[in-house]
């Protein structure tokens, strides 16, 4: 299998994503599970673009640039920043050379590289998904889950599932009880960016005394990326990257059941209120699925990664994984 958009980042870097929460988790209502489930190259310089005409049902606030494959972008509500994920070359290369911005709501970079690969003992190398559990934030980092202290940077732990086999593990969601659930999407790449599935499609559970173990797993994940907790339906929503489903899962649940279906090539899913948000590389879009219809919100977002969800200001934050920008919507 081969994606063009893929396959152009990995060739102009000589050289994508997993379950995501939408915010903080201690903001989610207990879910029906024995748990409450709640030398590098110079770097650009970032800066603010005009924002463009408006899309249908959305307005573009602003575009921030200067980042190097931003995957996930996430809006920490207590310090009121948004933290965005920096691959920097392959998404499977352990080259250390990964890093965590800090971007202010108006789009002001306050740090590029507020957590770096290879800088004051930390190891980064393609960070992806973005959760956060009170001061913690969680990374998902090809076959690790890091956790760095979210006002200083500092490093907390890292787990890795290498030992389970883990292959490209992509987004995450804790749960208020400190469960961290990640997807595998279980792709790899070949030396001329075939995009290769060597699977198997999972899902991993790490427990709050850091227990691993596989929650759920097969096909019918197919391939899974982006995973968010949502606590009106209490349950999970997972979204396919192999495939055009939008899926809802519970921990007690052998597999997934389909609640959507859409365009596919799904990257991120947040969830808004009611609304369940999801970006879509095949017709590079963002669209709401809350009714099980598909709702064009924002179109010709190219690649757009790990959404994120600003429910203060009620905006959209779209990674665009090959325009190394973030691009800032406001939902009507």
């Amino acid at each position: 299998m081969r994606l063009t958009l893929l396959c152009a980042v990995l060739a102009a870097a000589a050289c994508e994503r997993m379950p995501r929460s939408s915010g903080r988790s201690d903001t989610a209502a207990a879910l029906p599970d024995s748990e409450a489930i709640a030398g590098q190259p110079p770097v650009p310089t970032p800066m603010v673009q005009p924002a463009a005409p408006p899309a249908p049902g959305a307005t573009k606030v602003t575009v921030v640039e200067g980042f190097l494959t931003p995957e996930s972008v996430l809006h920490d509500s207590v310090q009121d920043i948004y933290f965005v994920s920096n691959i920097n070359g392959n998404p499977t290369a352990k080259d250390n050379n990964g890093f965590i911005s800090r971007v202010k709501p108006d789009g002001a970079v306050e740090n590029l590289k507020f957590i770096e690969g290879a800088r004051n003992g930390v190891t980064l190398n393609a960070p992806k998904g973005l959760a956060l559990q009170g001061d913690t934030l969680w990374v998902a980092d090809i076959d690790v889950i890091r956790s760095f202290n979210a006002k200083t940077g500092a490093l907390i732990d890292s787990v890795s599932l290498a030992k389970l086999g883990a292959v490209f593990l992509n987004d995450l969601a804790v749960t208020p009880t400190g469960a961290v659930y990640i997807t595998d999407t279980g792709i790899r790449f070949d030396d001329v960016g075939n995009v290769l599935h060597p699977g198997p499609d999972r899902v991993f559970r790490i427990g709050p005394d850091r227990t691993v173990s596989v929650a759920v797993r097969g096909d019918t994940l197919g391939r899974p990326n982006g995973i968010a907790l949502d606590p009106v339906g209490k349950r999970f929503v997972i979204v396919e990257f192999g495939g055009k489903s939008v899926l809802a899962w519970k921990p007690e649940d052998k597999a997934p059941s389909v609640i959507a279906k859409g365009a596919g090539a799904f990257d991120g899913v947040v969830i808004a209120g009611r609304k369940i948000l999801v970006s879509s590389w095949n017709d590079s879009t963002v669209s709401s699925y809350e009714t099980g219809q598909e709702v064009k919100v924002v179109t010709g977002v190219p690649s757009p990664a790990d959404i994120g969800y600003d429910a203060k200001r009620n905006r959209l934050l779209i990674p665009i994984f090959t325009g190394n920008r973030v691009e800032i919507w406001q939902l009507p």
